[in-house]
């Protein structure tokens, strides 16, 4: 299974990252999918767009995280020091939150559409919220 991912009038195909966070693409599946939200500029960590989600569980501990997510990584921050969240790197992120650094879990990378990451990102800047979905679907 792939994801296709739509924000901001563009489409984006991902693949899991299931070696490096199966827990992650587990909970991610089973809790969330499929997704329908809004995405906004992040506060603190760069070129990236995030999703919180507040004080939601999703029974996820920290798995393989990383504060420097790739243009891109789509990684879930799963709670802790701050909210549980999820991050998608357009450009150069340093993933962090005003109680400091946030290793986020793996979840998915883009793999088709990637060209119009950057317009996202400036899209969120310039324009606010979007809203993103999220829907598996065959390979």
């Amino acid at each position: 299974m792939k994801l296709e991912i739509t924000a901001g009038g563009f489409t984006f195909i991902a693949e899991y990252q299931e070696e490096e966070g199966p827990k992650t693409v587990k909970a991610f599946r089973e809790k969330l999918m499929p997704l329908t939200s809004r995405m906004i500029h992040v506060r603190w960590s760069g070129q990236a767009g995030w999703i919180p989600f507040g004080d939601l569980d999703l029974e996820l501990e920290h798995e393989n995280g990383t504060c420097y997510p790739h243009p891109g990584e789509i990684v879930i921050y799963p709670g802790g020091k701050s909210e549980t969240e999820i991050l998608l790197a357009y450009g150069y992120t340093n993933f962090a939150s005003k109680a400091g650094q946030l290793p986020g879990n793996p979840l998915a990378r883009i793999v088709e559409g990637n060209e119009h990451l950057a317009e996202l990102g400036e899209k969120l800047l310039w324009e606010g919220a979007q809203e993103i979905t999220f829907r598996e679907i065959d390979d």
